[in-house]
């Protein structure tokens, strides 16, 4: 339902993000095809700026329910002791130096609709309905219950989880989001990005864009978040991976259909929001709650938040809404702190 993706408009920062450098030569000008593109090229630098050395890592894969796939980076070889769930328009790559700097074995997911995991048909990316997805494939990974962290939707869907498979969750960490936070944050632009094309050229054409909205940060930042959240097509033109680009692309085209999901976006907010506190209250496991300083939450959004969930950790962070990317080694601590 194309509702749900206005309903989560404000965790859409389209895949970019990360800094430093990033081991890489720069796309423009080229298409980097997905053939001669290896995911974890950018490992080595980012674990050489982090001072660790390079965790053995590998693309693992799942399904859901009615057999879409679902795929996740596993980090180390032994037991998974944290599982790691991303935001809106990301990919599990935006773990990649939190990973890199907890130091334990570790599992990123592609939530359903994003990276190498398949999109939903109905488009319904309601926590929920994600976490129902993520269920079984979780199941087969995960052999003793973990540290579950997730950032803005993917936090959602962790209480969620949480909710539904008590056995798998030792301790819970949600990043800069809350139910009910204000749907309509930061939509405007978004919608603007993805009003053009839905694919390109090349990955170069793509970048271009994105820096001319004003997204993606530097260049170099944003030639890593392409490279990450793109595929190319068999007929060589690139895409995004996630679904939201495309969902995003038909609400611009079509007045009527982002009519009708503007005006039922206030309905379907507040079943959202009550949704996520009644799984939020159901956790028996120990809570914390991560807001960037520069990140989505208001002081208003945090007070709710401890007075609804009084036994909550709240934890501050100099960041913003995409902590992993920005303070990495500080998300690290504080999932290390959880047990």
């Amino acid at each position: 339902m194309d509702a749900a993706l206005r309903t989560h408009a404000f965790t859409l920062p389209i895949g970019f993000g990360g800094r430093g450098r990033i081991g890489t030569q720069p796309i423009r000008g080229s298409t980097v095809s997905d053939a001669a593109f290896d995911e974890f090229s950018f490992l080595p630098v980012q674990a050489a700026e982090a001072g660790v050395p390079v965790p053995g890592v590998r693309r693992v894969n799942g399904a859901s329910p009615d057999g879409r796939a679902i795929s996740a980076l596993r980090f180390g070889d032994a037991d998974v002791e944290v599982v790691l769930l991303h935001g809106a328009g990301l990919n599990a790559h935006t773990w990649d130096r939190t990973a890199l700097a907890v130091g334990r074995p570790a599992l990123a997911v592609d939530l359903p609709g994003h990276g190498d995991s398949e999109w939903r048909d109905d488009a319904d990316y309601s926590p929920r309905a994600i976490a129902t997805d993520l269920l079984p494939a979780l199941r087969g990974w995960v052999t003793r219950p973990v540290v579950l962290v997730g950032q803005s939707l993917g936090g959602l869907t962790a209480a969620a989880i949480a909710r539904l498979a008590p056995e798998l969750v030792r301790a819970l960490i949600v990043v800069d989001i809350a139910p009910g936070l204000d749907p309509a944050g930061g939509a405007a632009s978004i919608r603007a990005f993805f009003a053009g094309p839905t694919d390109w050229a090349s990955r170069a054409e793509l970048v271009d864009r994105a820096l001319a909205f004003g997204l993606g940060g530097d260049r170099t930042a944003a030639e890593r978040g392409v490279l990450l959240n793109s595929r190319v097509r068999a007929d060589g033109r690139v895409e995004w991976k996630h679904h939201f680009a495309r969902i995003a692309n038909r609400l611009a085209a079509d007045s009527d259909a982002a009519a009708a999901a503007d005006a039922h976006q206030d309905a379907i907010a507040a079943v959202l929001a009550e949704s996520g506190w009644d799984d939020l209250r159901a956790v028996d496991a120990p809570l914390t709650l991560v807001r960037g300083e520069r990140g989505f939450l208001s002081d208003a959004d945090v007070a709710a938040f401890s007075a609804r969930l009084p036994t909550a950790g709240i934890v501050t962070v100099d960041s913003g809404h995409n902590v992993q990317e920005e303070q990495p080694a500080e998300l690290a601590r504080i999932i290390r702190d959880a047990d």
